[in-house]
């Protein structure tokens, strides 16, 4: 089996780094706006879990290439049958 591409494996950090500077910038608004660091750190870290799951779901709905789904085969045809 081959091993991922380093855009494969680099995939989740992108996704978490965009969510970080989704929050960060939530929070700094809501920091300029309300002059609380406890409101702006709770804006923040839920525009941080928000962003993260939109994002993955995002993800999770795009289509496959020719290359992953012929390396969808390939795995489905190595891996163990069921009953």
């Amino acid at each position: 089996m081959s091993q991922p591409d380093r855009r494969a494996r680099t995939r989740p950090a992108e996704l978490l780094g965009l969510s970080a500077v989704l929050a960060a910038f939530t929070g700094v608004v809501v920091m300029m706006v309300t002059r609380d660091i406890v409101t702006s750190l709770i804006f923040a870290g839920v525009a941080f879990i928000v962003s993260l799951v939109v994002m993955a779901m995002l993800a999770l709905a795009v289509r496959p290439t020719g290359d992953e789904q012929q390396d969808l085969r390939e795995q489905d045809d190595d891996g163990p049958r069921g009953h």
